[in-house]
């Protein structure tokens, strides 16, 4: 920050619902931070963990963190106070910044845990007035190492408990560094971000670029599809990034086809792969969507696809970042694959994790020989480019048979009265698994499971089809807005049985 204070100091870096902030303001603004922080006791490999929306106050924070060696934990607001104080207690924080909206959550998260943490509120007449003295022996300072920690980033616990995910500068340099091979920023940039500030895309898929470039960010609080097709218009935007949920979204918006997008050049899209007839939406306005991979141990930039390529490869994610390496790997016997195959995806390079956080277990399971084991079943064509299949784990097997849930999601997504679709598997007595399709209708569109059920038939091996269908409002969900499915199976679960003891 402070080199590009120096040759863009003038320009905006971020503007939050309006309120705008120079280079050089937020430069000297974290750099006052970071310098009371010290002198109150701070220092390398303290953990600085916060509750707060997206904010300029919250990106002073990061940045003063970043010249100390502290690591920024951002947790998610939208947990329980009893879920945060669980990520607190294993984050173990020497310090704990709120911000106005967040008190009550932060009161009620503290009072759950078993010693208080000092805490303070960010902004210029909170943490930036008044540091609260460390608990404990004061740090010595020292110059920030590449190997320190910046982001701890806990994974969305979809399917298990949160795992900290530990970013390093070095981490997050290379993983920018990686994404300008695909996404050239200049000073005349202007990013929409519009993902939480508790996701590592939030900082490492185009803001830190950004900032990095000169560019602006406009900070995007809570997710409203006409705000942000309006402010792509008003502040000009050049690029931005979501996931397929926000893309849908914005172009269901009534005032999508009227919207001024002239300006976009660079849409990315990441956390799953866009429906073809999503993308091809946009690029009747003129805007072509960037597919993506990543996933936040690998910090999180993996694989994308430009825009000129998806009509040849449909469905696809695309190829490596550059400093970024890949191999798919029989996920039996661990041999790497050559040539067109499918398996597990495991990737290399300098802008991995750390490990996670006070996990070594978790950490060398998930890792092999410096290789990083996503646990993505995926297909790499003659081409070289990477097709997801589905996560290794939501794979079920029925009758000796391997059923992938994506692609019978994919069959059920196509039936024009479905809005969304998890399919999960459940425990059968005579099969060992068969598939329960949780289904949320569009609205006003009728729609029974004899007719789910039908469709299915007329695609599907009949090994794949679904041995139930439950009609929902809308699905449980992550924080990424994914399907929540480890809540999915255990209604499965209790539903098969009922249907068991009901026979009986």
């Amino acid at each position: 920050m402070p080199e590009r204070a120096a040759v863009s100091g003038s320009r905006i870096a971020v503007d939050d619902r309006g309120v705008t902030i120079t280079y050089a303001a937020l430069d000297a603004r974290a750099a006052s931070l970071a310098d009371a922080l010290r002198g109150a006791g701070y220092g390398p490999g303290d953990r600085v963990a916060t509750l707060s929306g997206n904010s300029i106050d919250h990106i002073v924070a990061f940045f003063a963190c970043a010249r100390l060696g502290l690591a920024l934990v951002p947790l998610s607001w939208r947990l329980t106070p009893a879920e945060l104080a669980a990520l607190a207690v294993r984050t173990d924080p020497a310090l704990l910044l709120v911000d106005e909206e967040h008190i009550a959550l932060a009161r009620e998260t503290r009072e759950r845990m078993p010693h208080a943490v000092p805490t303070a509120i960010l902004g210029t007449t909170g943490i930036e007035r008044e540091v609260p003295a460390r608990r404990g022996a004061p740090v010595p300072p020292r110059p920030v190492r590449d190997d320190d920690a910046l982001l701890v980033i806990f994974t969305s616990g979809s399917e298990a408990a949160p795992k900290g995910v530990v970013l390093s500068h070095a981490s997050c340099f290379w993983t920018n560094h990686s994404l300008a091979g695909a996404l050239q920023l200049t000073e005349a940039d202007v990013v929409l971000s519009m993902l939480p500030q508790f996701h590592v895309a939030s900082w490492n898929v185009q803001p830190l670029l950004a900032w990095w470039s000169g560019a602006t960010v406009v900070l995007e609080r809570t997710f409203q599809p006409a705000r942000a097709l309006q402010l792509i218009a008003d502040r000009g935007v050049t690029a931005v990034m979501g996931v397929p949920t926000q893309y849908r979204m914005l172009a269901d918006d009534v005032g999508f086809a009227a919207s001024d997008l002239s300006s976009l050049r660079h849409a990315f899209v990441g956390g799953a792969t866009i429906d073809p007839a999503l993308a091809d939406a946009w690029a009747a306005r003129g805007v072509p969507l960037v597919q993506g991979y990543g996933l936040t141990e690998a910090g999180p930039n993996v694989l994308h696809l430009p825009a000129a390529e998806a009509a040849a490869h449909p469905g696809a994610v695309g190829r490596p970042y550059r400093h970024v390496e890949t191999r798919v790997v029989d996920h039996a016997t661990g041999l790497a694959l050559e040539g067109a195959v499918t398996g597990e995806l495991w990737v290399r390079g300098p802008g991995m994790f750390s490990g996670y956080l006070d996990d070594p277990e978790a950490t060398a399971r998930a890792l092999e020989d410096g290789w990083l084991r996503t646990g993505d079943l995926v297909h790499r064509d003659h081409a070289g480019v990477f097709r997801v299949v589905d996560r290794i784990k939501e794979i079920f097997i029925t009758g000796g048979e391997n059923v992938a849930p994506a692609e019978v999601e994919q069959v059920l997504a196509a039936h024009p009265a479905v809005a969304a679709v998890a399919v999960v598997g459940a425990p059968d007595p005579v099969w060992g698994e068969r598939g329960v399709a949780f289904v949320a209708r569009a609205p006003g569109a009728p729609l029974g499971a004899d007719e789910l059920d039908a469709h299915a038939r007329g695609v599907l091996a009949a090994y794949k089809v679904p041995v139930r269908y439950v009609l929902v409002d809308d699905l449980p969900r992550t924080a990424l807005d994914k399907p929540a499915r480890s809540v999915l199976r255990a209604r499965a679960r209790t539903l098969v049985e009922e249907d068991a003891h009901e026979r009986r």
